[in-house]
């Protein structure tokens, strides 16, 4: 079977328990499984580009050029979308209220004075949710150079979930997303941001989507 690549969300990490959780699901079924640190141990220095670039030596690492799918969770939603508009090597998507329009939500979430104290200080506190602990986070957050896609035209066909009761990313962005894509597929889910309660739900039709 295809292997596939897991993406954790912003300030968590390979052990959240989303990630574990699906990989276990996924090898229980027979798949290869990567679930990669996006921050590559610096969290402090992340970038989407970074994040990126992790992704793709995953996805070297385990398809060794071959087609490989992709597990995406809140802004690992998002990155995958990016990773898969450039490479047709990514077969299908499996997105987790995936944090599409990431980067330019930051002014919308922190408020214009924060924002400004971060650009000034050069870094934000934020609560790292793998680590158990406020780390610091540089501003090449928001002001990567590269400039990507709010909602990237990815072409292969993907799965969506969203809670409805989502307050960290609005379900409408998976809803437009969806409803100007075809290839996508989207479900509402009675769920908050993190879908915790739905893990078994989302596993049994993730699986058999993901095998084809």
């Amino acid at each position: 079977m295809t292997p596939v690549v897991y993406l954790h969300g912003f300030a968590s990490g390979p052990s959240s328990k989303k990630a574990r959780y699906f990989r276990d699901r996924l090898r229980a079924a027979g798949f290869s499984v990567s679930v990669p640190d996006l921050a590559d141990g610096d969290f402090e220095r992340l970038t989407i580009t970074g994040q990126l670039a992790a992704l793709g030596r995953a996805v070297a690492a385990i398809a060794a050029g071959g087609p490989v799918s992709l597990i995406g969770s809140s802004l690992g939603g998002y990155l995958a979308a990016p990773y898969a508009a450039r490479r047709p090597q990514v077969e299908r998507l499996v997105l987790l209220a995936p944090g599409f329009r990431f980067a330019t939500r930051w002014p919308q979430i922190q408020g214009a004075a924060a924002m400004q104290e971060w650009r000034r200080t050069g870094f934000l506190e934020v609560f790292h949710y793998g680590e158990g602990r406020a780390l610091r986070l540089s501003y090449n957050m928001v002001d990567d150079p590269p400039r990507y896609e709010d909602e990237p035209d990815f072409r292969q066909p993907a799965l969506i979930f969203h809670g409805a009761r989502d307050d960290v990313v609005p379900p409408e962005y998976s809803a437009q997303f969806a409803a100007s894509h075809p290839n996508a597929r989207l479900e509402l889910l009675e769920a908050g941001h993190d879908l915790l309660n739905v893990l078994d739900y989302m596993a049994a039709r993730a699986v058999p989507f993901l095998a084809g």
